[in-house]
């Protein structure tokens, strides 16, 4: 049995399943993968004092705000961007405040699966262009051709085959990595054909301290990217109950909601100190402690350990550079829509009736207008996108009756 190996080796391989998502949000929004690296192994860190290290579960780089992440780096900068995701560890925070007065119910009220799960699928869909045009050899936006087009076709379905077949076919651990496994035949089958430059690697530092970047205020962006953290912060609940049912422990109750919101938020604003992006539970590592039984929270302290010692390589960051477009253009195909599934998942796992008025309005409207494009301005302030429609579907929520149901 795997936990009667010493927790040191069991959190080198708990960093190794999260290893592929969690440096894959930084080289996609043009983030440090290095600061990633730290920031994931800060927060977890962070999330394990404030829980008093009872919850076996690993902090990562968050999928949720690749989009506004990447909107906000291309508007604000880096520094501005990360004042956003302060805010959205404040937001977690403050969440964990009115949970400790209130109870979770409120969470619940205020945000049923009939927001969430729209917002969630928005989030997705309105990054499937992204994952098209890198498959493509196209720089995110279309606009520039990185790679020729038939070579990066190939390229990409080939890491897109890899992953698929690995998360649906692998058995064991090995199907707890299939981003892993698609990056790396991708990443060899880029060498044969000869457009990966190594030469970043050959010239970066053995060891080097990451590129650190310190926040800017910009209220745009925290305008921007608050309303975006209400899907992490309702998946976080979710990622709870799944840890809990794996360890056969009620951590709602204790260490509670509570703290774990708490944790993730400082766990969150702490990345955005630093240039790091935002840090979520990682169910790729609850599904490593359900498949090993290794539910001792101190390897996931040496799994953080290892991300901090990790971070401070300069070959590392350099390497992960190298990375060619369209393998992970490959991979976000899939994982885009994969983020879009989840939202839809979330309303049919709650057995709700779209065909119902109420609800039929609240997901059509948050969906047309998120992927659409609908842009409301405000001032000097537009919003647009998943902030605009996380918006209107609470208020949507809020504001329309609930159906009467006759008897």
């Amino acid at each position: 049995m795997s936990t009667s190996l010493h927790p040191s080796v069991l959190g080198a391989q708990m960093l190794f399943v999260a290893f592929g998502a969690l440096v894959l949000v930084p080289i996609l929004t043009g983030l440090d993968p290095n600061v990633a690296l730290f920031t994931a192994g800060l927060g977890t860190l962070v999330f394990q004092i404030v829980t008093k290290r009872s919850v076996p579960i690993f902090l990562a780089s968050s999928f949720a705000f690749i989009p506004a992440i990447m909107h906000g780096v291309a508007t604000w900068g880096i520094a501005g961007t990360m004042s956003g995701l302060i805010a959205a560890g404040v937001f977690y925070m403050i969440l964990s405040a009115i949970v400790a007065v209130r109870g979770s119910g409120f969470l619940h009220r205020l945000l049923p699966p009939v927001v969430v799960g729209p917002v969630i699928t928005v989030i997705g869909l309105s990054l499937a262009p992204v994952g098209v045009n890198m498959a493509l050899g196209k720089t995110g936006d279309g606009a520039v051709q990185l790679v020729d087009g038939d070579v990066a076709l190939m390229l990409s379905m080939l890491t897109l085959l890899v992953t698929v077949l690995v998360s649906v076919l692998a058995k064991g651990m090995l199907r707890l990595v299939p981003i892993l496994a698609g990056l790396i035949v991708g990443y060899l089958l880029s060498i044969a054909f000869g457009i990966v430059n190594f030469d970043a690697v050959g010239q970066a530092a053995w060891f080097a301290v990451p590129n650190f970047v310190a926040p800017e205020f910009s209220l745009e962006a925290i305008l921007f990217i608050l309303p975006i953290a209400i899907a992490p912060a309702v998946e976080h609940i979710g990622d709870m109950v799944a840890i809990s049912n794996v360890a056969g422990k009620d951590y709602l109750e204790k260490p509670g909601l509570k703290r774990t919101l708490l944790g993730d938020g400082l766990a969150t604003s702490a990345a955005g100190m630093l240039g790091g992006p935002p840090n979520t539970t990682y169910s790729e590592v609850t599904g490593a402690v359900a498949l090993t039984k290794a539910f001792n929270p101190v390897i996931m302290t040496w799994a953080a350990v290892f991300a901090i010692l990790l971070s401070f390589s300069g070959k590392t960051g350099a390497l992960l550079g190298t990375i060619p477009v369209p393998v992970m253009g490959g991979i976000m195909t899939l994982l885009f829509g994969a983020i879009a599934a989840i939202g839809l998942n979330t309303l049919v796992k709650e057995g709700k009736d779209l065909s119902e008025p109420r609800n039929l309005v609240i997901v059509s409207l948050t969906l047309v207008f998120g992927i659409g494009g609908m842009q409301i301005g405000l001032g000097e302030f537009t919003l647009k996108g998943i902030a605009l429609s996380a918006i209107l579907a609470i208020v949507l929520n809020l504001v329309l009756p609930q159906p009467r149901h006759d008897h």
